[in-house]
């Protein structure tokens, strides 16, 4: 008898802001994530230089899931999601026969589209908010006070029980019990996509404190850095937190680890609902964060779409293949990319995609770390000039955004045409260049500045660097402009297509070519029968 493979269950965790430096496998002294540190070190490969292709949520995600980059068909805005007809991971794996299960946070499906996001899967977790007690202490203020538009909350309450349950517990407790009890036989497809650590920053006990803020990595000042974008420059203009002490900024930095930290402990709890089920080993796990948060870096909290240092881009990406499958776990360092996932979980999965993509399979590197996977990375953002439809600011309403809003900096900021322009990121091992339609150029030597402070794109010595890299990106946006659908269109309607070839159509073959054209046959396909 043959033996058939049986096809892995999928789990996909993805917290939503997460950076690459907040786990402490990563070097970080402060960051307290024991279980994917123990993951990485028996189980996974940790890549540590993945690279999210957009800095905010919406195109980030619409580019994983479906192997594409933003620019590719215009998801590269948070108002533009996926729409019917477009096929993701989640429609080809159902179709393929997996149990696809989502929550609802999953910022890919156009909300507007009746029934869409239920056609890609065959179950929807809709979270309410829990019992989440909101900060012990107000500390936004007024307008102009260092809080205002901080988005830093600080310790969260506990209920009676001495409990804070938001919709990320609500959603990794009905995850666990779907895979504790499973609806039929079929390999199980699961999606959780988790709104922590993203902003406001705020976590209750023991998260709040665990974090020892004297550990903190030294953070980057504005004050060291020369040549960056316009975007930063009206970002820290209008989120006014000149008055930010360090001990300040230790404090918000110190809340992010900590929900850093209750992301960790969540992932513990799924790993042992998928050991207590038994398929632990039967399934290919994916951890990986959307894109970064500037977490205090260049005085800045949150993110900017159009902004690419290492802070919003370079994100956590840690695969566990089936055991049976093989892994060399550890660190690797390969230059890899979010679009990858898609390759990567439909290689697995023996499924053959519906479309063209830009993704590469993963299993090499998860099979023998010192292999390399891709040359360069790339990340993208921004928009034209008066392209006023992808611009969160304008589509607030005639007179924008209201300034009690806690957005209202980085939407404002995003109204100015220069600021938000278009830009694109190309990443090598040591060099980072970044393209800009509407301002200066941007080049970094990442061995002697990793952390980004000095634009050296005018600096005489690095000009063939430059020179290079540019043209190297123009071959990546040439090779990836566009992709022609797998699906055929025919040049002639039937009527037209039998008018062009019934003079030459035997009369014994006449029923067998009127089939032929009624299934969409070629006219050379016809003319062949014809002339046999």
């Amino acid at each position: 008898m043959e033996n058939h493979k049986k096809s892995p269950n999928i789990l996909i965790i993805n917290p939503d802001e997460m950076r690459w430096d907040t786990m402490g496998h990563m070097g970080n002294p402060a960051a307290q994530t024991p279980n994917l540190d123990a993951f990485a070190s028996t189980e996974a490969v940790s890549f540590s230089h993945a690279y999210c292709q957009n800095p905010v949520c919406v195109p980030s995600r619409c580019s994983f899931f479906t192997g594409l980059y933003p620019h590719v068909h215009g998801h590269r805005t948070m108002s533009y999601l996926l729409h019917p007809g477009d096929d993701t991971l989640f429609s080809e794996l159902k179709r393929a026969g997996y149990y696809v299960w989502m929550n609802d946070r999953n910022d890919l499906f156009a909300g507007q589209e009746p029934g869409w996001m239920e056609e890609n899967a065959d179950e929807i977790h809709y979270a309410s908010k829990g019992n989440s007690p909101g900060p012990i202490k107000e500390l936004r203020g007024t307008r102009g006070s260092k809080d205002y538009y901080s988005h830093y909350e600080g310790c969260l309450g506990l209920d009676s029980e001495g409990r804070n349950v938001n919709r990320d517990d609500e959603t990794v407790e009905a995850a666990t019990r779907r895979i504790l009890n499973p609806v039929d036989e079929r390999p199980l497809c699961m999606f959780l996509g988790l709104m922590w650590p993203h902003v406001p920053y705020g976590c209750e006990e023991p998260y709040f404190s665990a974090v020892d803020r004297s550990k903190l990595s030294p953070r980057i000042h504005a004050s060291q850095c020369s040549g960056k974008p316009q975007m930063e420059t009206l970002l820290r203009e209008y989120i006014g937190m000149n008055d930010y002490t360090e001990e300040d900024w230790n404090q918000l930095r110190g809340v992010y680890l900590g929900m850093c930290q209750k992301i960790d402990a969540q992932f513990g709890k799924i790993m042992q609902a998928l050991k207590d089920a038994g398929i632990y080993d039967n399934t290919l796990v994916l951890f990986m964060s959307d894109h970064g948060d500037y977490a205090g870096d260049f005085d800045l909290v949150e993110k900017a779409q159009n902004c690419f240092e290492d802070c919003l881009t370079r994100v956590p990406f840690l695969v566990k293949p089936p055991k049976e499958d093989g892994v060399d776990p550890g660190i690797s360092p390969a230059l890899v990319e979010l679009v990858d996932l898609y390759a990567t979980v439909m290689d697995y999965a023996g499924v053959t995609p519906s479309h063209t993509h830009y993704g590469r399979s993963l299993r090499p590197v998860l099979e023998e770390r010192s292999r390399s996977h891709r040359d360069a990375v790339f990340c993208e953002g921004g928009r034209m000039p008066g392209e006023t439809h992808c611009d969160e600011y304008h589509i607030d309403g005639p007179l924008g955004t209201p300034e009690s809003f806690l957005y209202w900096p980085k939407k404002k900021a995003q109204s100015n045409d220069l600021a938000h322009g278009r830009g694109i990121m190309m990443r090598e091992r040591r060099y980072k260049y970044i393209s800009r339609l509407t301002e200066s150029d941007e080049l970094y030597d990442l061995i002697e500045d990793p952390g980004e402070t000095t634009n050296r794109i005018n600096d005489p010595g690095l000009k063939k660097v430059a020179a290079r890299m540019q043209t190297e990106m123009l071959k990546w946006l040439q090779a990836t402009s566009d992709v022609v659908p797998y699906r055929y269109d025919s040049r002639f309607n039937p009527r037209m297509m039998w008018e062009m070839v019934r003079h030459h159509v035997p009369e014994k073959k006449e029923a067998q070519v009127r089939q032929m054209i009624a299934e969409g046959a070629t006219l050379p396909a016809i003319m062949r029968v014809c002339d046999e």
